[in-house]
């Protein structure tokens, strides 16, 4: 894009960046600055309002660019990650959101400190939030990245650079100075934004096919320069048994992921009772669910109406497929509807970015400073104001660390980096918060053991993986240190986490207690006693 065009995008993402920072600047004036507000935005939203925020939360770059992109590519097998991530909310309904509601305050070590030792707890679960969230950041700056690149015509990688650099900055603004409440309305102007654009391009790409899905499907394939084997499993993950093995992997991690991810649990604690947590999350369901069927249409539309090479050779990892669809639909390079709608598309998609990396941020900081730094410090005079500082200080370090590892990781694909985290958060998370609301012999060793056993093993296979080293496409092309032949981790260290649990709780020596189980038990389930 050039000239009259580059600029008009730009305004664009200007406009919506001036919008969210006036959205922040009045949600943090006038607050009092306790924590129940910096982090749970004072209990006040209502079920649509959460609704709306919990799906502007999980409709991540991965979702709009990333997931998109993987179906142009990869066809069918690519469709895998919106069945996944779509499947992974019935857990989130049944198992998890009224029982997180009822027994935590702000962060998931607030839910397992209500039965077992704190201190241990504490620091073992808010150094799993933080390992989780910073993965999953780094997919949404790489997302930024790829998408500014683009908007720019950009081939040098600078503007990818100064792009995530850019977005760290912004996020850390949001939530030291806005907290939940700023973060919140974000993501609900993202949420409606984004579905808006969503609706908009499906609805394009049905009209230039005249409604006809099988002539969409058929001419996808025939451009997708592999025939009808794009319609078939195996494209990605069919090539010998290795990646099979990486399917099963990746589809454990994406149903199992969405119900450890702390930016996700923390969302229940922004309404004022666990039925409207419930309520919220009916909402989010209906609005993903309405999205993840669109996305697959955008991602079969962008092999139908640009051809896979054209998708690839923009981005190799297919994160530009849906603006340069955009683009297309809107009449093309050059002309004045491709332009504008290209621009609302990125802008839009550059929205969807900066509501989520503020939600994960805020979820990382609170994990910080109300589990880590309460725990380990012993100054007396440490006050509930102190901890909201901490938050924000805490917000910038996580915002440079975020930084730092999506400039590592601009090559990849968001949707696959997303995987990642899902799995990091299936492995060290949800073993341990299942054993803490339903088994009544749990104990803290087991409890420990649980978060380690499944967050060292996921790190250190994702470090040892394809994708940091020994192939064309990892982080270090150049190095080979790969020992494990996944590029996914959950398939063995999901089972680790649950392993490790109740390998730990099996050697305790200290019993567990009953009462206090009990006591944990009647609040999950009746909410008596509940913040």
């Amino acid at each position: 894009m050039t000239g009259d065009h580059q600029s008009l995008a730009l305004l664009l993402f200007l406009a919506f960046v001036a919008l969210t920072l006036a959205i922040t600047t009045w949600a943090g004036r006038d607050r009092h600055g306790s924590p129940e507000e910096f982090y749970a935005g004072g209990r006040l939203f209502s079920p649509l309002e959460n609704g709306f925020a919990i799906a502007g939360d999980y409709m991540s770059a991965a979702s709009f660019l990333g997931i998109s992109g993987l179906i142009a590519l990869f066809g069918y097998d690519g469709v895998l990650y919106s069945v996944g991530f779509l499947v992974a909310w019935l857990l989130v309904l049944f198992l998890v959101a009224e029982l997180v509601r009822n027994c935590g305050r702000f962060t998931l070590a607030d839910v397992l400190a209500a039965r077992l030792r704190e201190r241990p707890m504490r620091i073992a679960a808010g150094t799993s939030a933080v390992t989780v969230s910073v993965l999953y950041l780094v997919a949404q700056m790489v997302g930024a990245g790829s998408l500014i690149e683009l908007l720019l015509g950009s081939t040098g990688g600078a503007a990818r650079a100064w792009t995530v650099v850019g977005v760290g900055a912004l996020m850390v603004v949001y939530v030291a100075w806005g907290g939940m409440r700023a973060t919140t309305w974000i993501q609900i102007v993202k949420a409606v934004l984004l579905m808006g654009g969503a609706i908009a391009l499906t609805v394009l790409v049905l009209v230039r096919f005249h409604g006809d899905l099988g002539g969409l499907l058929g001419t996808a394939a025939d451009r997708s320069g592999h025939g009808r084997d794009f319609l078939a499993p195996g494209l990605k993950y069919g090539g010998g048994w290795t990646a099979r093995l990486d399917f099963i992997s990746l589809g454990l991690a994406l149903v199992l992921g969405t119900a450890g991810l702390p930016h996700i649990l923390s969302r229940f604690y922004t309404v004022p009772t666990a039925r409207a947590a419930r309520r919220s999350v009916v909402w989010s369901i209906g609005l993903i669910g309405a999205f993840y069927l669109m996305t697959i249409v955008l991602g079969f539309g962008a092999a139908a109406v640009l051809g896979s090479d054209e998708v690839r050779q923009s981005n190799p990892s297919g994160n530009t497929a849906v603006p340069l669809l955009a683009l297309d639909l809107g009449g093309g390079q050059g002309s004045t509807g491709g332009t504008v709608l290209f621009a609302v598309v990125a802008a839009v998609a550059f929205a969807t970015i900066l509501a989520v990396v503020a939600g994960i941020t805020l979820s990382s900081s609170a994990s910080v400073a109300h589990d880590l730094y309460a725990t380990l410090s012993r100054r007396p005079e440490r006050t509930p104001r102190s901890e909201v500082r901490v938050a924000r200080l805490a917000a910038v370090g996580v915002g440079a660390v975020a930084i730092g590892l999506g400039l590592l990781a601009q090559d990849l694909n968001v949707a696959f980096l997303v995987g990642l985290a899902f799995a990091v958060a299936a492995s060290a998370n949800l073993p341990v918060l299942l054993y803490t609301l339903f088994w009544r012999r749990f104990t803290t060793r087991g409890a420990v053991w649980s978060v380690y056993g499944g967050l060292v093993p996921a790190v250190l296979l994702v470090i040892f993986s394809p994708v940091v080293s020994g192939a064309p496409d990892a982080i270090f092309p150049g190095v080979d240190f790969q020992l494990f032949p996944l590029s996914n981790p959950g398939m063995v260290s999901i089972p680790l986490g649950f392993l490790a649990g109740w390998l730990g709780t099996v050697t305790s020596r200290e019993p567990a207690d009953a009462a206090r189980y009990a006591e944990t038990e009647v609040r999950a389930l009746t909410g008596a006693g509940a913040a």
